[in-house]
């Protein structure tokens, strides 16, 4: 049986970061990836701009270079595929993992981690240890409505010029629907904003916010405060708020409520996770869990509060993971 030194899950940053400290510590590694690389950010709206400067979003050493303040999605594309060759990094794409067990190895505790491709090929790989940098972009908040799941609602964003002359509604009031809404507007959308508080969320950008609440104000993005999305049907999304029951037409709907890590994978794994908040337990320190040798890295760590992990910080969980195993396996 073949047994690698650490399996990681997700080709993220925080993946790919961990992957480049594996190598440089002589650590037999495989990323696997369910989808393409850095595929959160590939999902990311077409024309967006991070919200950091560039040198916060470079791992393993190499710039990111850019003629802007900050970087573009298309830049950081580029840029995590030129890390990838410059590294030569082993990353398995379209395979996704289904299960991960414990089994012994003549007296030693290994992981068997079964994958899955999409063409419906299965096998199952060894590891001494398991990193999942699975993030959470995949795994939209649903609202569980009726008409959650008709051919014009998204949970993701993309681009404004397919909506051209057509109504939008955009649920939710933090970044993603924010910048949803101007976009679309700037597009030639006709644009309503439905959030189910009483005014928008913190965090927003802060060039966004004016932006926004002068477009409000305005009246060029018509707005729905303290309201909740009850229902959506082929031409209208039905709206429970301060005025009562009210019918907003649509041609299309973005669902922009946020997104959470896939907990379903961590409690199958052993991994015990807060209920309330989803945070698995894991060490602070080390990020790993309370199965020995299953670690957690990048947005895995945040449960709910995915607002407290970004590439940023991400980025060095898996060198502190590397430098744990690196010990652990005798470097």
């Amino acid at each position: 049986m073949s047994v690698r030194d650490v399996l990681i899950v997700g080709a993220g940053p925080s993946g790919l970061a961990t992957a480049i400290a594996a190598k440089q510590r002589n650590l037999d590694y495989v990323i696997v990836e369910k989808g393409i690389l850095v595929n959160s950010i590939f999902n990311f709206p077409t024309h967006m701009v991070f919200f950091t400067t560039p040198e916060l979003l470079e791992i393993g050493g190499l710039p990111l270079v850019t003629p802007y303040d900050k970087p573009m999605r298309l830049e950081a594309l580029r840029y995590y595929r030129r890390v990838v060759d410059t590294y030569g990094l082993q990353i398995s794409f379209h395979e996704e993992v289904t299960s991960i067990e414990r089994e012994n190895d003549r007296g030693t505790a290994v992981f068997a981690v079964t994958t899955r491709t999409d063409r419906g090929v299965t096998r199952v790989r060894h590891a001494r240890a398991v990193v999942l940098a699975i993030g959470y972009y995949d795994l939209p908040n649903y609202l569980g409505i009726p008409g959650e799941d008709l051919p014009h609602v998204s949970h993701y964003y993309t681009d404004a010029h397919p909506y051209y002359r057509q109504r939008v509604v955009v649920v939710g009031g933090k970044n993603s629907a924010a910048e949803a809404a101007l976009e679309l507007f700037r597009g030639g959308a006709h644009v309503t904003l439905v959030h189910r508080h009483a005014a928008l969320g913190d965090s927003i950008k802060y060039w966004v916010r004016p932006d926004i609440e002068n477009r409000i104000k305005e009246g060029s993005v018509k707005a729905r405060f303290e309201s909740r999305v009850i229902e959506i049907t082929p031409t209208a999304v039905i709206i429970d708020g301060p005025g009562g029951r009210e019918e907003l037409p649509a041609e299309g709907v973005f669902l922009l409520t946020g997104y959470r890590p896939d907990t379903e994978l961590m409690l199958r794994a052993g991994v015990n996770c807060d209920p309330d908040t989803l945070v698995p337990q894991m060490n602070a320190e080390t990020f790993e869990t309370n199965v020995p040798n299953l670690f957690v890295a990048g947005g895995a760590v945040a449960g709910r509060h995915t607002g407290n992990i970004f590439i940023e910080n991400g980025r060095f969980h898996g060198v502190k993971i590397i430098e744990t195993l690196a010990q652990r396996l005798g470097d």
